[in-house]
């Protein structure tokens, strides 16, 4: 009898671990301002995972400043995958032996499954008549956005203020650090990161104008409707790619490959597609693009290839120590 009970205890223990041990986990470790469109998009994976192979899937995230969450894998964050909003924040972490040298050719478009642009959001009736890039250069406009040195969001939006200063200033490179150094001068607080900037705006009302993505200021708009503030696309801007990799010296040692390799891919499908155009961003699927097209404006938009060179000479010149962008905050 004795032994017929240890027999039971014995299987029950082994029935319920199965389960544990057909568990998947990623840990998937991604910018800012992107918790809203993967909180949509994760438990979707989920279901096609199980579905897929029978097994579950736990999906953890890790939100901050691109640049930060970068170097905070470097120095050891577990990160299976990154789904970023700066290249050269993944080309780091190749240079670093994390990612594969050649991620870009992993996935379509660059690895890039989405994509956006710097755009405004504007107080209520838009009191202060703002509507390019030129209006933020104003001394009485006081523009809101995070600190380029850490935030890939904020990285765009200067090099998209550059491209404007180029294109209205005969490519004249010194009027157009002029440009972009009035525009700096007039921001009241750089935070280290996208959402940090949005509640700068929204919630301590500082500032006449906030800029991020497109995508986050129509979500901004919605989560703080009462305040009625206003979507406004300028003139021209940059094309935003948002990246995406599997973290491949740690997904090999924690397991996570094939269902790290795969949720990156499952991005790339219809629904999830159609799950990040519902959460504002523009998708590189040319059905569910042409779908929604009347949602997104028209709008002039540049790449860093066409307007610097590519992301290398971005770096070389731009973003290294000493570069434009320290002059420019020198002279702030």
């Amino acid at each position: 009898m004795m032994i017929r009970k240890f027999q039971a205890a014995a299987l029950a223990v082994l029935l319920t671990a199965v389960p544990a041990l057909a568990q998947d986990k990623i840990l998937n470790v991604s910018y800012d301002i992107g918790r809203e469109v993967f909180e949509a998009l994760n438990p979707q994976f989920q279901s096609f995972w199980k579905d897929k192979t029978g097994r579950d899937v736990t999906i953890d995230q890790s939100h901050g400043g691109s640049s930060k969450q970068a170097r905070a894998i470097i120095e050891g964050l577990p990160a299976d995958v990154v789904t970023f909003n700066q290249e050269t924040d993944i080309d780091a972490l190749a240079k670093a032996g994390f990612v594969a040298q050649n991620w870009r050719e992993a996935l379509p478009n660059g690895a890039s499954p989405y994509y956006s642009l710097p755009a405004f959001l504007v107080r209520k009736g838009n009191p202060k008549g703002i509507k390019d890039w030129s209006d933020l250069a104003r001394e009485d406009v006081k523009p809101v956005f995070p600190n380029p040195k850490t935030s890939g969001n904020a990285r765009y939006t200067y090099l998209a203020a550059y491209a404007y200063g180029l294109a209205h200033n005969d490519n004249d490179a010194e009027k157009a650090k002029e440009f972009v150094g009035k525009i700096f001068a007039n921001v009241p607080v750089f935070d280290t990161g996208g959402r940090a900037a949005t509640q700068t705006f929204a919630e301590r009302e500082i500032g006449d104008v906030l800029i991020t993505f497109e995508a986050e200021t129509k979500s901004i708009a919605k989560q703080y409707e009462a305040q009625g503030f206003e979507a406004v696309t300028p003139s021209m801007s940059l094309f935003a790619a948002f990246p995406v990799a599997v973290v491949t010296e740690n997904a090999e040692k924690d397991g996570s490959l094939e269902a790290s390799t795969e949720y990156l891919k499952w991005l790339y499908s219809p629904v999830a597609q159609e799950t990040i155009v519902a959460n504002n961003y523009r998708s590189t699927d040319k059905d569910v693009a042409a779908k929604h097209a009347a949602d997104f404006p028209e709008i002039k938009l540049v790449t860093v290839d066409e307007v610097f060179g590519g992301w290398d000479k971005v770096s070389a010149e731009h973003l290294a120590e000493g570069g434009i962008l320290d002059t420019v905050f020198v002279n702030r």
